[in-house]
């Protein structure tokens, strides 16, 4: 038996692009200093620099005006918080919580990350995309990254089903739920959205949906992601609709990556694509972070990578639209971002060199190993008495 989505449809919504960080970092902020009663703040990547101390001046601000804030940190991936970040929020009396602290004595148990990032402020605005809170974002000479992201601003009945994830994770790592004011579920706008999450291997809302709307789309299927490790199934799905004479591309990082290693892996499923018809844009000017999956006149974005590794552990969390429209816009998006990238060719790849081929098989094996230690771990755990 399939099994139901976590969220429902919700028809009053409004929903916002923010591309790049030079708008959702703003927009983030000028929600926080707006808050009234509550703060809510998940988040896999933060790292102390110029952009964290904005937030925390912001968030104590905030504090200050009475309102409760929350902050959920994953333990491996906000490792780079410094004492003293940590310090200036816990003694302002803003509750952090860090999920699920490593221990080498109980490795399988410590490879279940927090992957999402959202940020609540009341129950009038939620944000949800792909970008942590970090310099890798900052423009400038001193920032050799400039990453390039997407988020999403959130208006009307989705968020309370965005608080809604946030208080069972947040009662599930601490035994309590936050002490927030009383709310309601606010309408704005005409949009419809659904809320999908996922928790690694118990549950994976973001991936079902995302190979179905895939099976489902009739003229577009357009996908970008960092990292381009994915299941047999997601790629059959895309193979399938290329032969369907669907217009399929996918937008993935170029010469600039965080992890360069996985971009080679990754190359070792260009040959099936680009047979079956699959176009594949590399992005050149930056490294390409963003989550966006476009189906027809459907979008999610969110945090999940759809990789295996999200698939098998993470928690993650993407927000799906349904509205003509607003696929216009992301779109538009994806079609400068196409102008910004190489197209490769099947003729291109027949051509690459020696080196490029041994650095895939070399990067795809060890993502094979990789996912045969996870199986091994997974197996030993249980199969213990």
């Amino acid at each position: 038996m399939v099994k139901a989505y976590l969220f429902p449809w919700r028809a009053n919504n409004e929903f916002t692009l923010l591309v790049d960080a030079q708008r959702f970092f703003p927009a983030m902020l000028a929600a926080i200093d707006k808050a009234e009663h509550f703060i809510l703040f998940e988040q896999y990547l933060v790292k102390s620099g110029e952009i964290l101390d904005q937030f925390i001046d912001h968030l104590l601000q905030a504090k200050l005006r009475g309102v409760a804030i929350y902050i959920l940190l994953d333990d491996f991936g906000c490792s780079e918080v410094s004492r003293t970040d940590y310090l200036r929020l816990t003694q302002a009396g803003i509750e952090v919580l860090y999920y699920n602290p490593l221990s080498w004595r109980s490795l399988y148990r410590s490879m279940r990350r927090d992957h999402r990032k959202l940020l609540v402020a009341d129950n009038r605005v939620a944000f949800v995309g792909g970008a942590g809170i970090s310099d890798d974002y900052a423009e400038g000479d001193s920032h050799s990254m400039n990453w390039h992201d997407v988020m999403l601003s959130i208006e009307g009945e989705n968020v309370e089903d965005w608080i809604q994830s946030f208080m069972f994770v947040w009662e599930h790592s601490s035994g309590r739920l936050p002490m927030i004011a009383e709310y309601t579920r606010l309408s704005h706008g005409l949009q419809t959205g659904r809320v999908h999450l996922s928790r690694g291997l118990l549950r994976n809302d973001i991936l079902r949906s995302v190979i179905s709307h895939i099976y489902k789309s009739s003229h577009r299927v357009w996908l970008t992601t960092p990292y381009f490790v994915t299941n047999r199934k997601l790629r059959h799905a895309l193979r399938r609709a290329a032969r369907n004479n669907v217009d399929v591309r996918l937008l993935l990082p170029g010469p600039i990556s965080d992890h360069p290693w996985v971009s080679h892996a990754s190359r070792r499923y260009y040959h099936k694509l680009l047979q079956s018809g699959v176009k594949i844009f590399e992005y050149q000017p930056r490294f390409i972070h963003a989550k966006v999956v476009l189906c027809d006149d459907w979008v999610s974005i969110g945090s999940s990578n759809l990789d295996r590794w999200n698939q098998r552990w993470n928690l993650d969390a993407n927000q799906a639209v349904l509205d003509s429209r607003f696929c216009a816009q992301v779109a538009s998006m994806f079609e400068y971002d196409f102008t910004q990238s190489q197209l490769i060719t099947s003729d291109d790849w027949q051509r690459r060199p020696w080196y490029q081929r041994l650095r895939e098989r070399y990067y795809g094996f060890y993502v094979s190993l990789l996912h045969w230690f996870n199986y091994v771990i997974t197996r030993m755990h249980k199969n213990r008495p």
